[in-house]
């Protein structure tokens, strides 16, 4: 507002209006200049760069980018070069902006600081509601905010049109079982996802509820409304032996089975209301065969 009433008022002369205009750009303006060289270490910022900038600025992205075990966008993700997560690529690379985990790449990450170039960490998504922020804090990090806010606007329209469900005593279980047995607890997005969609997460209620994995026998013993197979969809190994075993496919027939692949629990996306939709899916699914 300032810049447009230096503009209108002459009395105040033109010499005076370019500095004010020159303070906007640089206050505002130059916060918003898009990265051409961004480098990103994580797979979460590797899906949300994926979707917000052009391939042309992406410096490297982490190789499970395009590992379709792991990645939503691991075919979009093979325009652009992978990259080592070590100090020596990550520095050689030459980025303007380097993104990731708190937790992981931290040398690469410490490397990248030392050598003057911008770094961007963010924590992993816990909440539905925690994935706008996210998405709008990595596209002000590259520059591109205006992308950012028409992909929040389309999360959040989407996320208020589904009813609120509480997910309490009353609603039917689940639970989401994966390689070894592990099963996915409070306090991560997946179980956020099974409580909207209508769901109680039956290993919160589980003994032993530090622990990471779930045996057979005690999921046989205690078995849930619907099992959620979480499985990584590529190759074969003995960890995910255990997802198919007879005595599963027994005792969860049909509505009290559903097979997710562990690329749609990982990040918190636009895509990951696709697979809420399919987890509210189940959830009628199973109350229609009762």
């Amino acid at each position: 507002m300032a810049a447009l009433r230096c503009l209108t008022d002459r009395m105040r002369g033109w010499r005076r209006c370019g500095t004010v205009l020159l303070a906007v750009v640089l206050a505002g303006g130059a916060r918003a200049e898009p990265r051409h060289r961004i480098v990103s270490l994580n797979l979460c910022t590797d899906q949300l760069l994926l979707q917000l900038v052009p391939a042309r600025d992406i410096a490297g992205l982490s190789p499970l980018a395009r590992d379709c075990a792991y990645s939503v966008m691991c075919l979009q993700a093979r325009s652009v070069p992978a990259i080592r997560p070590s100090a020596e690529a990550v520095v050689a690379a030459r980025p303007d902006l380097v993104v990731g985990g708190r937790y992981a790449s931290v040398t690469a990450l410490l490397a990248a600081r030392q050598a003057g170039m911008p770094v961007e960490l963010f924590d992993p998504v816990e909440r539905l509601a925690d994935v706008p922020d996210q998405i709008a804090a990595v596209a002000n990090a590259a520059g591109v905010p205006e992308r950012g806010r028409a992909l929040v606007d389309a999360f959040r329209a989407r996320l208020a049109a589904y009813p609120v469900s509480a997910g309490g005593n009353g609603a039917p279980s689940a639970m989401i079982y994966a390689a070894n047995g592990f099963v996915t607890r409070a306090g991560s997005l997946a179980d956020d996802m099974l409580v909207r969609a209508g769901f109680r997460n039956a290993a919160n209620g589980l003994d032993g509820r530090h622990a990471l994995g779930v045996s057979l026998e005690s999921l046989l013993a205690r078995p849930p409304d619907l099992l959620v197979v979480a499985r990584s969809d590529v190759g074969i190994s003995l960890a995910q032996a255990v997802l198919d075993h007879p005595a599963l496919r027994d005792a969860f027939p049909a509505a009290h089975r559903l097979s997710l692949p562990d690329r749609l629990w990982l990040c918190g996306l636009p895509q990951t209301l696709d697979t809420l939709d399919k987890l509210i899916a189940a959830r009628k699914a199973l109350e229609t065969s009762r």
